[in-house]
């Protein structure tokens, strides 16, 4: 039952806001055409008991607005639009309700596969919940054997079809990043740990471009040149909230500039896009981009 009103609940949420505004008349009407229907109407009480709902569980308000002809909309649309956990949550159960519902379509919708690693979300977010340490054995690519130690959760980040979480090294005293995956086993300690007040997840990641944070790689301003059509899809696709595009001399390319931290993940994802990205500046990405070009083109040489 509690299955079937938390599906409930998402169901209306997505239709109100994927139609912007919509009467009751028209909400009742895609209702009968869903399976959580049973070909029955949904009562007047019943959709504003689930308002309600939505509102206490989500912090989402539906309202009504009497001068639009009594049509439902979302208050705070703009919120969610804007991304966040709580739209990763509605967009997952609203895909999940319509894929559920068109059986036949199963096979066609292809998802990409994260590893293994999701398996320990629950007792991490439990962790952060309660405030609990949490012991764990980790194994690292770079060494030989386990370790175990106390770790304190601060927050979680997904990044690259891997799950990771912030955390405090009880032992070493030191904040760390480890990727979920690589985790062989987690046990709840019973001691509580404070979350520091000053520690914010959007400030922490706000100069990273993906999952790794290195003191000794400090943040500067990036410039690179996109070829090929590559730049619609950056313009789509943002490298980094910190993007904005500079004036080009010529219509066959586009020029990007960034203000983050050049780590390992980001020079990585240069190249990626192999001859349609060219850092201009700095001078010492440049070099470091060029130095591993030209390795790379060593290893397809043709021996004589």
């Amino acid at each position: 039952m509690a299955k079937d009103l938390f599906n409930r609940y998402i169901w209306l949420v997505d239709t109100i806001y994927r139609a912007g505004r919509i009467t009751f008349e028209e909400i009742n009407e895609k209702w009968l055409r869903n399976s959580l229907s049973d070909g029955m109407d949904l009562p007047l009480k019943t959709f504003h008991n689930h308002r309600h709902a939505i509102e206490e569980i989500f912090d989402i308000n539906i309202v009504c607005d009497k001068k639009d002809g009594y049509r439902y909309h979302i208050e705070n649309a703009d919120d969610m639009e804007r991304g966040g956990i709580r739209t990763w949550l509605l967009n997952t159960f609203a895909v999940n309700n319509l894929i559920n519902e068109s059986h036949h379509l199963k096979r066609r919708i292809l998802f990409e596969h994260i590893p293994s690693g999701q398996k320990h979300l629950t007792p991490v977010i439990e962790a952060m919940r309660d405030g609990q340490r949490l012991e764990m054995t980790y194994r690292n690519f770079w060494k030989e054997k386990d370790a175990t130690f106390e770790v304190e959760p601060y927050c979680i980040k997904v990044f690259r079809q891997r799950w990771y979480m912030v955390a405090r090294n009880a032992g070493l005293d030191v904040v760390r990043i480890y990727a979920l995956d690589r985790i062989q086993e987690l046990v709840p300690t019973g001691h509580i740990y404070v979350l520091p007040r000053d520690f914010d997840p959007e400030t922490y990641f706000y100069n990273c471009f993906g999952i790794i944070k290195d003191d000794n790689t400090p943040a500067e301003t990036i410039r690179i040149k996109v070829r090929n059509n590559q730049d619609k899809f950056v313009r789509s696709l943002p490298l980094h909230h910190s993007q904005r595009e500079l004036p080009s001399d010529s219509p066959d390319c586009a020029i990007f500039q960034y203000y983050l931290s050049p780590t390992y993940d980001f020079r990585q994802e240069i190249l990626l896009h192999g001859a349609d990205f060219e850092v201009l500046e700095p001078a010492h990405l440049r070099e470091e981009i060029k130095a591993i070009a030209k390795e790379m083109a060593g290893n397809y040489s043709i021996a004589e």
